[in-house]
């Protein structure tokens, strides 16, 4: 290996860094998991798109076997390592891997501080309010609410104020959209914001809001559907089809 010194130290130099990181690197994932479609993008962005990925069967509580515990205590996924750093977390993985990598694929956080706080910004507030908007308050309480508590009063005035809540959460995306500089979130290049923001855009479109009266959210699911790196990190089981009528929890927003 060959090394070269800069003013942080000694580095490997950058193509046989990539090899050695794709070599080292193993990821351990669910499908249909945002946290894991999230990471999966960033290392296809970040060209480790071809790192052992191993994919783990929640109905089997695959995330809670002995390889997975060992290294995250919590037994979830993604669970990620890169030689003997291991490294949990979904927003913690993109964000090292940008930092051991930076000159890897694509840059998903700029140098320039102003354009790094933008990025970090939205991509936080996107993870934030969309979590706790889309998936919180209407997914989940739908998914685990039983069929006969759902014809309940309780039910529906919580699940008519969950879905009014994500409403006005995806419209404050599109106007956020309309505003930017460029195709992406934060203007001209896709950045880790777009990373976070459109599994959530695509969660939203799983759960049956087709995104009719959001123009420029519909064009840019539209568009970064049909990015590499996000059609090979594309969940397994949602390329077999539609949820059922049933499932669709958002199509009523």
């Amino acid at each position: 290996m060959h090394w070269r010194k800069t003013p942080t130290g000694l580095h490997a130099s950058g193509r046989e860094l990539f090899a050695m990181g794709k070599k080292d690197m193993k990821l351990y994932w669910g499908s249909g998991s945002q946290p894991c479609f999230r990471v999966m993008i960033a290392l296809h962005e970040k060209g480790f798109g071809g790192i052992d990925m191993k994919q783990i069967i929640f109905s089997e509580n695959g995330h809670k076997c002995d390889e997975i515990m060992v290294k995250n205590h919590r037994g979830q996924v993604p669970t990620f390592n890169d030689g003997d750093k291991i490294v949990n977390e979904s927003m913690a993985i993109c964000l090292y891997l940008e930092k051991a990598y930076p000159n890897e694929g694509t840059k998903l956080l700029p140098d320039d501080p102003a354009k790094f706080a933008k990025v970090i910004q939205t991509a936080i507030e996107a993870q934030e309010n969309l979590n706790m908007k889309l998936l919180i308050n209407c997914v989940y309480i739908a998914w685990t609410t039983s069929a006969a508590d759902k014809e309940g009063e309780e039910y529906k005035s919580r699940m008519k104020a969950g879905l009014e809540g994500a409403k006005k959460e995806l419209e404050i995306w599109e106007g956020k959209l309309k505003k930017s500089a460029g195709e992406f979130i934060c203007g001209e290049t896709f950045t880790l914001a777009d990373v976070v923001l459109f599994v959530f855009v695509a969660t939203a479109v799983r759960f049956g809001n087709n995104l009719a009266n959001l123009p420029t959210l519909r064009t840019y699911y539209d568009t970064l559907s049909n990015r590499d790196s996000i059609k090979a990190s594309w969940p397994p089981h949602w390329k077999d089809g539609d949820l059922e009528q049933s499932k669709q929890v958002l199509r009523d927003m």
